[in-house]
């Protein structure tokens, strides 16, 4: 059966029926995948029923996987398949099966405060709990392009410090201390605004607001800025939401999509399997 490929009513994102990620993917049909994803950021499949091996399969055909970034218990989740991560609430003997919780992530892209982040990033839902951890994506080529000009002129040239020391829900990770001065903040320098290198597409890059600081500012012109920057970001017009079901898989663009998660109710389970693209490029 062919593909089926149809634009979500949002400023990105895209559902691909019609494709079984179990088995070997026709290559004419991951050309077509990458291309909507390269166009509309988020691609979205429904009803797909994957183990570890056949998500590493799939995903290798857009690049090499990046291992997870190191999570505040210092070993891997998923110890038989390393190079995936675990996002989950479920604790199991005490010890918790997988990242995240069950509370609010907020706005963020993955790994950036690493030299040379993830370009993309799949996530495959295995429980759900019945309400709440729906995740939102937001576009960031189109913040940017609709930027006011005071704020285009004010991140010209500018670079910011991503943050190293929290995951995407506050937690600090091991080995990093807590920030009290983000002048102090240990984490990638990257460019505010980054280029695409294919399209030559301007994109905000902002990683994660807690104690970014943009280089060459006063804190308190660092934070206005930024505060400026994220309020514009997050505004529901750059934004598509997802409500997950069992079988879901997504994958986004990492270096021009941030994303979210609501939280949810901790007695309920979420599981989710996620693998991560190796980047390619240093953010400019």
């Amino acid at each position: 059966m062919a593909i089926s490929i149809n634009n979500l009513d949002a400023a990105l994102g895209a559902e691909v029926s019609g494709i079984d990620l179990s088995t070997a993917v026709p290559r004419g049909d991951i050309q077509a995948i990458e291309d909507v994803w390269n166009e509309r950021l988020v691609v979205v499949f429904h009803g797909q029923k994957l183990s570890d091996p056949q998500l590493i399969a799939f995903s290798k055909n857009f690049g090499e996987l990046d291992p997870p970034g190191p999570n505040p218990y210092g070993e891997p989740f998923n110890k038989e398949h390393p190079e995936l991560n675990v996002i989950s609430n479920v604790v199991e003997n005490g010890k918790p099966i997988g990242n995240l919780g069950d509370g609010e992530a907020v706005w963020h892209a993955d790994m950036t405060y690493v030299e040379v982040p993830p370009k993309a990033a799949m996530l495959h839902s295995l429980e759900v709990p019945p309400h709440g951890g729906n995740t939102y994506f937001a576009n960031m080529f189109a913040a940017y392009e609709s930027l006011p000009a005071n704020l285009k002129k004010a991140v010209e040239d500018k670079i910011a410090v991503h943050d190293a020391s929290r995951n995407s829900a506050g937690m600090l990770r091991k080995g990093y201390k807590e920030v009290t001065d983000v002048r102090e903040t240990v984490g990638a320098h990257h460019p505010v605004v980054r280029t695409d290198p294919k399209t030559g597409r301007k994109a905000l890059f902002l990683g994660r607001r807690p104690s970014a600081y943009v280089l060459g500012f006063s804190v308190a012109e660092s934070e206005t800025l930024l505060d400026a920057l994220w309020a514009h970001a997050t505004q529901p017009h750059f934004v598509m939401c997802h409500e997950w079901k069992v079988g879901d898989l997504l994958m986004w663009n990492n270096l021009a999509a941030l994303h979210r998660r609501d939280p949810f109710d901790p007695s309920t389970r979420r599981v989710m399997h996620r693998s991560q693209i190796k980047g390619d490029e240093r953010i400019a």
